[in-house]
């Protein structure tokens, strides 16, 4: 969606899908599974999402896709960091993709080496942050090496 909003307007669930790159039934889903995903329901049960509540399903996404996680697993890493913990995770998976983003689109953030981000956007949130162009470039590049090995070695196997 292009519709530009405010960082702090609350989201559909659809569009709430589409920052996360999840269908909307999974966030229905993690609904009941989490607690502490509470999205505010208005006339109807139409669910619409804070941006703390979509830093928080960041979180969980980390912690289920990118660590593996189960989602009881998941659930003790929350009981046990808390909550904030988790948002806050979530809030930074956010700045990063960004930046990574805009970076393997071949777009200079800045030509400084480090850079300050204002009014930088990814599905309409807003960020003030530093952020190391370089390091950043470095691990696009150390990524780029990882998928062409990992295809490289699909290939072989395929042959085989």
């Amino acid at each position: 969606m292009n519709v530009s909003k405010s960082p702090k307007a609350f989201r559909t669930i659809t569009e709430t899908a589409e920052i996360l790159d999840l269908p909307a039934h999974v966030l229905r889903f993690w609904e009941s599974k989490f607690k502490y995903i509470k999205p505010m329901k208005r006339g109807g049960g139409r669910r619409y999402y804070r941006p703390e509540d979509i830093h928080l399903l960041l979180g969980i996404k980390q912690l289920l896709y990118s660590e593996g996680l189960t989602i009881k697993g998941a659930q003790k890493v929350i009981q046990t960091n808390g909550v904030k913990s988790i948002v806050k995770r979530g809030s930074d998976k956010i700045f990063t993709l960004t930046a990574s983003t805009e970076l393997s689109k071949g777009r200079s953030i800045n030509k400084d080496r480090k850079t300050s981000l204002k009014n930088f956007k990814i599905n309409e949130m807003k960020f003030d942050q530093q952020v190391d162009i370089k390091k950043l470039k470095d691990i696009l590049e150390d990524l780029q090496k990882i998928r062409s090995r990992i295809s490289h070695r699909c290939e072989k196997k395929v042959v085989a």
